[in-house]
């Protein structure tokens, strides 16, 4: 499951404002920050975006 195209159009990291990228797997979809010192790895779980910045992780 991925996030709607109307969606990602909205959406931003709630770090620094950039805008999100889909990435992961089908089974393990996530966000990216395509901000240039963020880089924030959001999850989506059940087609719901997690932009809590305590949810995030640092990609490795």
């Amino acid at each position: 499951m991925t996030v709607e195209p109307f969606l990602l159009e909205i959406l931003v990291c709630p770090q620094c404002r950039a805008k999100l990228t889909e990435a992961g797997s089908a089974e393990q979809p996530e966000l990216v920050c395509a901000g240039d010192g963020c880089g924030l790895v959001y999850p989506v779980r059940d087609g719901i975006p997690v932009l809590l910045v305590d949810e995030a992780r640092r990609p490795a």
